[in-house]
């Protein structure tokens, strides 16, 4: 376990340090509109289907606004859905135990690899799988591997981060997946303490603060995520 924190660890150095920067000086709502359009257009060079094959390329050749439609596009695909369940939920309660374990085999190494891809090629953002895989490369010793996708997990936070400041309502974070509130905090190094709904689409996520001058708490903005649910299921938009 003290492995898997290092690593988490090294990781929230490197996103903290990142994000949360950039949030005082480059933070702007994402145009969704603009997005879902190139997202949806087969001749744009942001469709969604050829962002999600680079993304899963072992290489690092998205640029930052790459990241910013591939993340925001996922919210017009017709699979998403915002309250999906973890992948193969039987495999995850299997592997699981694996993260707590002082030693591991390079067979059980493998194993949470082999996990952590078949996960993402359910869902890409999911962002436990993609630290998760991180660790593992890392502990395996593939450390060109686990620097690619390290990559990818700091700009899908770094998009998350530069789309408000997280301070107020007026200026919250925009996130895809209800549990990618927690999993941004978490990773970026805050330890989350609850959550409020605050009419009429926002979150409210209280911290722990480090210091004095840490926000204790921070905003997200769920009302595309809502609008999209709720396409897909307009008996409980009644």
């Amino acid at each position: 376990m003290r492995k898997l924190l290092s690593a988490i660890t090294l990781i929230a150095l490197v996103i903290g340090q990142i994000s949360f920067a950039a949030t005082k000086t480059a933070a702007e709502a994402p145009d969704l509109a603009a997005i879902k359009a190139e997202t949806i257009n087969e001749d744009s060079r942001y469709y969604y289907p050829s962002l999600l094959q680079q993304f899963m390329a072992n290489d690092t050749l998205m640029t930052n606004e790459d990241f910013q439609y591939f993340y925001y596009g996922t919210l017009f695909q017709e699979d998403y859905d915002p309250y999906r369940a973890p992948y193969d939920e039987e495999a995850l309660k299997e592997i699981e135990p694996l993260y707590y374990q002082s030693s591991l085999t390079n067979a059980q190494k493998e194993q949470m690899i082999d996990y952590a891809m078949r996960a993402l090629r359910d869902n890409p953002l999911d962002l436990i799988q993609l630290k998760n895989l991180v660790y593992a490369y890392e502990q395996r010793g593939k450390v060109n591997l686990a620097k690619i996708w390290k990559n990818k997990l700091n700009h899908l936070l770094l998009t998350i981060a530069s789309s408000g400041t997280g301070l107020d309502p007026e200026n919250a974070w925009y996130v895809v997946y209800p549990r990618h509130e927690f999993d941004f905090l978490n990773i970026s190094g805050k330890t989350v303490q609850s959550r409020e709904f605050t009419p009429p689409y926002y979150e409210k996520v209280s911290v722990n603060a480090k210091s004095e001058k840490d926000p204790g708490a921070y905003y997200f903005n769920l009302q595309p995520v809502l609008e999209q649910y709720y396409i897909k299921h307009p008996s409980e938009a009644e």
